[in-house]
């Protein structure tokens, strides 16, 4: 087996995934792992904890013949650079600008682009087509968007569900931190419950009115959703039908295969 290993670096996550990249882009991810995005990991603190994972999945370190990256926190560049070449004796692919996509970039500025968002447009593409809205609920809540053209136009960006929940709790000093979770009623019996209830459908109304505004300019769009948090929104969306929990992990795996020496 050629496996590659794909690494998702986002503000509060690094999600990890092997793929058989000898099945070419059909490739199911094999396994995957979410660790905590913690700046101050050392590169031999991160290849500790990947060699533990792997080898309780049955792999062993030189079966990993390729790494592909995506990462949207500076500081750990260096970190899992040096990661890479000390423990898979390889040298990343990097999501960046420069590689090959096959999407046009519309954008003021295309080197402003996030991987991430990147990855999950090339992703979605392979799935489902063109045109196409991209959600990913993470740390921030991204919209990203594509034509009939494969022509990337750009997005939305907004915080995410769990910022919004945060900034409740730090600025309003009577009310405390709450579970994020669809609550059985619209409405909350007591503060914990008004709280849940107002994060989950405020978030779920805000997601939908921007959903409406976008399918206006792309009627025939197709809308995949993926993050943490898609799953929960999703259900109550009327808009969000096709979710894909390793679109960000498939898009790596694409990525490589488009740009493998």
């Amino acid at each position: 087996m050629n496996l590659l290993l794909a690494v998702d670096v986002g503000n509060t996550n690094i999600v990890l995934g092997v793929y058989d990249v000898d099945q070419g882009a059909g490739a199911q991810i094999l396994h995957s792992w979410r660790l905590a995005t913690t700046r101050e990991r050392t590169a031999d603190e991160f290849g500790l904890a990947t060699m533990d994972l792997l080898r309780h999945a049955k792999l062993e370190p030189d079966q990993i013949h390729s790494i592909a990256i995506s990462n949207v926190v500076p500081t750990v560049h260096p970190v899992l650079e040096a990661w890479a070449r000390r423990y898979f004796r390889t040298e990343p692919l990097w999501i960046e600008p420069g590689i090959k996509t096959g999407i046009k970039i519309m954008l003021d500025n295309p080197q402003e682009l996030g991987a991430d968002r990147i990855v999950d447009v090339v992703a979605g593409l392979e799935k489902y087509g063109a045109p196409l809205i991209s959600v990913d609920f993470g740390t921030a809540t991204t919209f990203d968007v594509v034509n009939h053209r494969r022509e990337y136009l750009g997005g939305l960006i907004l915080p995410g569900i769990k910022i919004a929940a945060d900034a409740l709790s730090t600025r309003a000093s009577r009310l405390p931190r709450v579970e994020i979770a669809r609550p059985e009623r619209v409405i909350g019996r007591n503060t914990i419950q008004a709280m849940q209830s107002g994060l989950f459908y405020g978030y779920v109304g805000q997601v939908d009115g921007i959903l409406e505004r976008l399918l206006k300019e792309l009627p025939d769009a197709t809308i995949v959703a993926t993050g943490g948090l898609a799953k929960a929104i999703a259900s109550e969306s009327k808009y969000i039908r096709h979710l894909e929990p390793d679109l960000t992990l498939d898009g790596l795996k694409l990525l490589w295969l488009k740009n493998r020496k």
